[in-house]
């Protein structure tokens, strides 16, 4: 669900809010006035990586952070959406879309030395499609032509290559795709997209604990639980060069501890102010703290192969969803620091388009009281939902809950995990007990990623095992349009059927609430919610 490195697809008057809204992002006045040590390492907030640090088999924030500061992928976008490319000389569609054409810039190489080919691309992908490799972002291939046989959708695969991909040379290749999609180039930007070495493929389990990438940071070690640390690459080939010596990514298991510790200047960013301090940390840092708009939803998703989902009448989750006061919670636990969502999708992508949850998701107690007798109720009369401890959801959580239980008379209580890499790895056993909180971030600006990446049928992101024959249909009817414009539209009519199925309860808009330490500078988050690493300075100590 992560990927994008820096601000994107964002009309020009939302970058203009963005900056007015932003609080200290990127200022140089609130910190050390030193002078910079070029080889000074950033430290960041971060928590255990849920799986070996492969690129396609890495869905969230902890693992994504990392992998995106060790790979370079063929494209990126800019502030205005416009796509840029970086590995990539060039990404063509033909004239119906369905062949694009992608050619390499010249020279790339590995952090081993080893050339960055067409090959490396077409090794990779095919790899990671395989599922006897166990790659959780494998359905990122679904489009190319092949990968039903590589990986389909019972029983063993007939092939071990997608036929859709073609290399032409050493810097060219082909996709061919099952129909023309318009964004294609934009579902690049995501790392299951990102090149291998050939080691990775010979023996992947020494790769994911020490991987071999081509962007603007080398790996140097991995201490599990406590840290990982990369250094700048000098030979790196990006215009988005290091500057800064490396990284040191802190595992924390409380955002309590590490906003202690950003406060003691003992570690230089987070990626979320705990709730608790959200009054303060203004306050706390002055103009180095940091307030901005991100692309990102809140939900709360039914487990549909739950006892308690299986079989519910919609009107049930309507009911649950009219319950809940988002309003009142934002004001209240957020201090007003999120907007209350009023679709599927998140702000500041192409396609974005507010209010297709409709009346369900405003604040209505004895409609939703209704709704959830209507529905049949909700068996034994009680809910969970669940989410990871070690960042800042208890608080929300049980604010939701209560306004459920005090709307509708359903029980309802939270469900903790330890820490993110436990909380996943229930959802991806398929044994969550009710209900999970989700958050997703673009992979890259267009509303479709927030629609058939997460709801539709059988996807690597739906982990509540949503499935809808007519939101497929409407999907694939959008995937086939001839434009950008005319697919962003008729994933609004996708996104406007949601109400009928209801495979997530909308909560919150997100923003980054952040702040720095006195020994750095140059600090923004990208649009992704994800700090831009090659722009922090360190002062010299």
């Amino acid at each position: 669900m992560r990927g994008a490195k820096s601000a994107k697809w964002v009309a020009i008057a939302g970058v203009v809010a963005l900056t007015a809204t932003a609080c200290g992002g990127g200022s140089d006045s609130g910190g050390n006035s030193g002078k910079v040590d070029p080889k000074g390492i950033v430290s960041y907030a971060n928590g255990e990586p849920q799986n070996a640090l492969q690129p396609a088999n890495t869905m969230e924030a902890y693992g994504s952070v990392v992998i995106n500061s060790l790979f370079t992928g063929l494209v990126n976008y800019d502030k205005q959406g416009n796509i840029t490319y970086e590995n990539a000389e060039s990404v063509t569609p033909d004239k119906s879309n369905k062949v694009w054409t992608v050619k390499l810039k010249p020279g790339w190489k590995f952090h081993n030395g080893e050339a960055v080919t067409a090959k490396s691309y077409v090794d990779a992908w095919n790899w990671s499609a395989d599922p006897a490799n166990g790659q959780q972002n494998s359905a990122w291939y679904r489009d190319i032509v092949g990968y039903d046989k590589v990986h389909p959708e019972k029983g063993k695969g007939t092939g071990k290559t997608m036929s859709g991909l073609k290399v032409v040379d050493d810097n060219t290749f082909t996709i061919t795709l099952n129909t023309g999609i318009p964004y294609y180039a934009y579902k690049l930007v995501y790392s299951p997209f990102y090149p291998l070495p050939s080691g990775a493929l010979k023996d992947p389990k020494k790769f994911g604990e020490a991987p071999v990438g081509n962007g603007p940071y080398k790996f140097k070690s991995w201490d599990h639980k406590k840290s990982i640390q990369v250094t700048a690459w000098p030979q790196y080939k990006g215009a988005n060069k290091p500057k800064n010596g490396g990284v040191n990514f802190k595992a924390y298991t409380t955002p309590q501890a590490a906003y202690n510790d950003l406060r003691s200047d003992n570690v230089d960013t987070m990626p979320i102010i705990p709730d608790s301090e959200l009054a303060n940390f203004k306050q706390d840092f002055g103009d180095r703290a940091i307030e901005q708009d991100f692309s990102a939803i809140n939900t709360v998703n039914p487990a549909f192969y739950s006892k308690t989902f299986k079989d519910m009448d919609v009107k049930v989750i309507q009911g649950l969803s009219m319950a809940i006061d988002r309003d009142t919670i934002a004001k209240q636990t957020f201090a007003g620091t999120r907007e209350s969502a009023s679709g599927w999708v998140a702000k500041g992508v192409k396609g974005y388009k507010a209010g297709a949850c409709g009346e369900f998701c405003k604040f209505n107690p004895k409609k939703a009281k209704q709704f959830v007798k209507d529905g049949g109720g909700v068996p034994g009369n009680k809910i969970t939902i669940q989410y990871n401890a070690d960042q800042p959801h208890e608080g929300w959580v049980t604010a939701v809950c209560n306004s459920i239980t005090k709307s509708t008379g359903v029980k309802c209580t939270g469900d903790p995990k330890t820490d993110f890499q436990a909380d996943t790895e229930v959802r991806d056993k398929k044994q969550v007990k009710a209900m999970y909180r989700s958050g997703w971030v673009l992979d890259y600006p267009f509303n479709g990623n927030f629609l058939a990446d997460l709801y539709g049928t059988g996807v690597d992101g739906n982990k509540g095992g949503f499935s809808d024959k007519k939101f497929d249909e409407l999907t694939k009817k959008a995937d086939a349009a001839k434009t950008i414009d005319e697919s962003a539209a008729l994933y609004q009519k996708a996104e406007k059927e949601l109400v009928n199925t209801f495979p997530g309860i909308p909560l919150w808009y997100n923003k980054t609430l952040s702040a720095y330490s006195k020994n750095v500078k140059g600090v923004e988050f990208d649009q992704a919610g994800d700090p831009v690493l090659t722009d922090i300075e360190v002062f010299e100590k």
